[in-house]
């Protein structure tokens, strides 16, 4: 079962053509409506 589901959605899915981002996404990056969110500034 899970063989055709993957065999179904293999169908759907695009190659990454944004290795740049991946780096981003490893690092814990986060994204908001696609761009990249500035961190809120810490105040000590």
């Amino acid at each position: 079962m899970v063989f055709k589901f993957v065999e179904s959605a293999q169908a759907r899915w695009r190659p990454v053509n944004a290795l740049h981002l991946v780096a981003l996404v490893r690092a814990g990056t986060h994204f908001e409506h696609g761009h990249v969110a500035e961190r809120p500034k810490a105040t000590a």
